[in-house]
């Protein structure tokens, strides 16, 4: 594994940021995503991933709300993490992925969401199987979810206006 710094994002490093999420999708959409998620607040939880002075890797949770018929939920989205061609398969998006959850554990998130790989995301306790209950725009067998606490299993997942957009 590539030894990376993962820490918070600072306001310098937008740019690097927008290169990595654009070049690791081969399209400016996961960027422009990341841009408008931050620029409406919706941002929870944005670490990247340092080596050598350099930004090569990101991830972003986001606000994501669980409806259900008595009561709202907040939890988060995760979406999207990036990682630096020269750079993936060294596990740098999971070094980030495991301290971001250790971070959100830690505030007191109970509920992550996932559209992704299942392969990819079930190695970090996410699966179907958990969001199997929720209606969503995006309900299918990439649609995962991983709890640590306490929080509804059924429920309208409400994501961040910033993904209609996409």
């Amino acid at each position: 594994m590539t030894h990376a710094l993962i820490r918070e994002v600072r306001e310098a490093d937008r740019e690097a940021i927008r290169n990595v999420v654009a070049h690791a999708f081969g399209q400016a959409g996961e960027a422009d995503l990341v841009d408008r998620l931050v620029a409406d607040g919706d941002d929870v939880l944005e670490l990247v991933a340092e080596r050598d002075g350099r930004i090569v890797g990101h991830v972003l949770f986001s606000r994501l709300g669980v409806e259900t018929a008595n009561r709202s939920f907040q939890a988060v989205a995760l979406a999207p993490v990036a990682v630096d061609m020269e750079y993936r398969g060294q596990g740098v998006g999971s070094v980030m992925i495991e301290e971001a959850h250790r971070r959100l554990r830690l505030a007191g998130e109970a509920l992550s969401v996932v559209l992704g790989d299942p392969a990819y995301y079930g190695r970090f306790g996410y699966s179907h199987e958990r969001a199997a209950g929720f209606s969503s725009d995006y309900q299918g067998y990439a649609l995962q979810a991983l709890a640590w606490s306490d929080a509804p299993a059924t429920g309208r997942l409400v994501y961040a206006a910033a993904f209609s957009a996409i």
